[in-house]
C-alpha cells in the first residue's frame, strides 16, 4: 500500500477491486481543505476511463503486472495474435486489452504484453516504431522542410502530421508515447 500522495504517471494500481494503469496524477490544494491527488486513470479490462480523486492521507494498493515480449503476427477476426518469443506459444488478444496501442500493430514487432493474476491486460508498445505511409499530400514547392508539415495515414490508419518532404510509401519512425513523426526511418537495404 502506498499514499495517494505518491501516485505517479505510468503506475498500476487497484482501485474498488478494479486494475488501473494511471494515466495523469497532479497534486492539489485547494484553498480551504486538505490537499487531493486528482488522477486520470484506465481500467486494464475494458479500456475506460475514469477520473478519480484521492484524498492525501488514502491509502491505494498497487499492482504489479508481469510482462512478456511478445511479437504481433496478425489480424484474425476481432482479435490480433501474438507469439511468446520465449516459447513460441500464440495468444489472441481482443482490441479492448489493445488499446490504443492498436494504432502501432505492425507485423512482426516486439511488444510488451502485460498480465495480471494470469489474465492478459493489456500491451505496451516500443518507445519507437518504424510505420510506412500509405497517404499524403505531394511535396509543395517552396514549402520549407522544417517549419511546415502536413497529415499522412499511416499503414495502421493512425493519421499523424509529417514534414512537407515525406512522400508516400516513405517509412518514418513514430514516438508511440506521443503518436508524433520523429524521423524519416532508415532503409534496410541502405538506400533512404
Amino acid at each position: 500500500m502506498i499514499n495517494a500522495i505518491q501516485i505517479r504517471k505510468g503506475m498500476t494500481i487497484k482501485v474498488e477491486g478494479k486494475i488501473y494503469k494511471v494515466l495523469e496524477a497532479t497534486h492539489v490544494t485547494p484553498g480551504k481543505g486538505q490537499a487531493l491527488m486528482q488522477t486520470k486513470l484506465r481500467n486494464l479490462r475494458d479500456q475506460t476511463l475514469l477520473d478519480y480523486r484521492f484524498r492525501s492521507k488514502d491509502k491505494v494498493e498497487r499492482a504489479f503486472l508481469e510482462t512478456v515480449e511478445m511479437e504481433y503476427l496478425y489480424k484474425s477476426g476481432d482479435e490480433y495474435v501474438f507469439m511468446n518469443l520465449e516459447n513460441y506459444e500464440q495468444i489472441k488478444l481482443a482490441s479492448e486489452i489493445i488499446g490504443d496501442g492498436i494504432n502501432y500493430l505492425v507485423p512482426n514487432v516486439v511488444f510488451l504484453v502485460e498480465r495480471h493474476e494470469e489474465k492478459h491486460v493489456g500491451i505496451e508498445p516500443p518507445l519507437t516504431i518504424d510505420i510506412k505511409v500509405v497517404k499524403t499530400e505531394p511535396f509543395l514547392k517552396g514549402a520549407t522542410q522544417s517549419a511546415s508539415s502536413k497529415p499522412a495515414v499511416l499503414e495502421t490508419g493512425i493519421t499523424i502530421n509529417v514534414p512537407q518532404f515525406i512522400k508516400e510509401g516513405e517509412t518514418v519512425r513514430i514516438d508511440t508515447r506521443q503518436g508524433k513523426y520523429l524521423e524519416r526511418a532508415k532503409s534496410k537495404t541502405g538506400s533512404t
